[in-house]
């Protein structure tokens, strides 16, 4: 599910979009990312909120091989949050 946010995340990050991940297993959160991604205009960030520790290595893997900046990624309470500029 994806959410238009347009909010200020942290560090001042402004939010484009909110992809809630949280309860899916891999591959779905990083599939959902991929989609959600696409949507978004150069410049852009999306933040995706998932509860699978696998999520952290696979994101991260996710943006180096597309060129996407992994600008943060943080978990709290066991959801992993990642702020994602599309290129």
């Amino acid at each position: 599910m994806t959410d238009t946010a347009n909010s200020a995340g942290a560090a001042g990050i402004t939010i484009a979009e909110v992809l809630d991940a949280k309860g899916l297993n891999c591959p779905l959160p990083i599939l959902k990312t991929k989609k959600a991604i696409g949507a978004l205009a150069s410049g852009e960030v999306l933040e995706v909120l998932a509860t699978d520790p696998g999520s952290v290595a696979d994101i991260a893997s996710f943006c180096r091989q597309t060129g996407h900046a992994l600008l943060a990624s943080t978990e709290a309470g066991g959801t992993y949050r990642f702020h994602i500029q599309r290129q």
